[in-house]
């Protein structure tokens, strides 16, 4: 009895936490469309306006999805494990779609402007991101709402999908500063304050990034926050044990 209300609190703190995310993370959007929007002259799928398609496809997909995929597992807590899984690959899906537009603008920007692709150190980690990226999700849905693959395989791997998961969007995170540093330097001259009001607003946007990753991976992280298996699941995890690697629920 003396667990209930330490377990009540500690869902109250993330319930807290997750909302606090979210604001970040709506924020971090909400800016990025008002910096490509207002001061960038908009946002097209013609002209100079195309490029700004990129940074804005890319937020939305690569940091503020990728970051609400992660943490299905842990707003979710009462759902079946295999409603948590499809949402957290729909999301990805989303987030992987959103991104492909962005970067079908940025390189579809540089052709009709002829300028050089994949020059930068953003434009690298970018990529490499991306592509990492992609191949998780085909892997995360290989080993975990493909049939047939064993109890143990699923489990030998699920340690390395969670890492990867939580260092690609990092990765995405520190490419955005990245980026976000490039376009302050080539596009927003230096005056003698050096205080500029688009400056200010992009070096917001790069701390509300880190913020809003750093509350991702504390929600993600915290251990007293961790979706434990629902009763029922147990019960069908052992099954799927039994079934695939030939052991009773007693072997385990």
């Amino acid at each position: 009895m003396e667990d209930v209300p330490t377990r009540s609190q500690a869902m109250g703190q993330l319930t807290w936490t997750v909302a606090g995310s979210q604001v970040l993370g709506l924020a971090v959007i909400a800016i990025t469309g008002v910096w490509m929007g207002h001061y960038r002259g908009g946002i097209s799928w013609s002209g100079m306006q195309q490029f700004n398609v990129h940074p804005l496809c890319m937020v939305i997909g690569m940091v503020f999805l990728y970051g609400d995929a992660v943490l299905v597992h842990r707003v979710f807590r009462n759902e079946t494990k295999r409603i948590t899984k499809i949402l957290h690959g729909v999301i990805h899906c989303m987030a992987f779609i959103i991104a492909i537009v962005g970067l079908v603008a940025v390189f579809e920007f540089h052709r009709k402007s002829n300028i050089t692709d994949m020059y930068s150190l953003h434009s690298w980690c970018g990529i490499a991101t991306f592509a990492l990226f992609f191949i998780q999700w085909i892997l995360g849905f290989s080993f975990f709402l493909f049939p047939g693959v064993t109890f143990s395989l699923r489990s030998s791997y699920k340690p390395l999908h969670g890492f990867f998961g939580i260092a690609l969007f990092a990765l995405s995170i520190g490419t955005c500063l990245l980026g976000i540093l490039e376009k302050i330097f080539f596009s927003i001259p230096m005056t003698n304050t050096g205080y500029e009001p688009e400056r200010v607003l992009a070096n917001v946007l790069g701390l509300l990034l880190v913020a809003f990753g750093i509350s991702v991976g504390y929600i993600v992280t915290k251990e007293e926050w961790r979706r434990q298996p629902l009763p029922e699941e147990q019960a069908l995890s052992m099954d799927f044990k039994t079934l695939t690697e030939g052991d009773s629920p007693s072997d385990s």
